[in-house]
């Protein structure tokens, strides 16, 4: 079963419920593409909404796709 989590406004973007529950803000857009997201504002969702969770992914360096340092 994949984790949720329920979100709003009040968690402001996307990048807060990445660093929350993923440990890593800028694995954002990983959140999005899962749930066909384009934008990581949540103020548009003034009821909570339910989102999918990828699950943690260390091998990710800073979170953006195809990056090494």
């Amino acid at each position: 079963m994949a984790n949720t989590v329920k979100v709003s406004a009040a968690d402001g973007t996307l990048y807060h419920v990445a660093c929350r529950e993923l440990g890593d803000a800028t694995q954002w857009w990983r959140i999005a593409q899962l749930n066909e997201l384009t934008d990581p504002d949540l103020s548009p969702f003034t009821m909570p909404v339910t989102l999918t969770l990828p699950t943690p992914d260390q091998t990710q360096n800073a979170g953006i796709p195809d990056y090494t340092s």
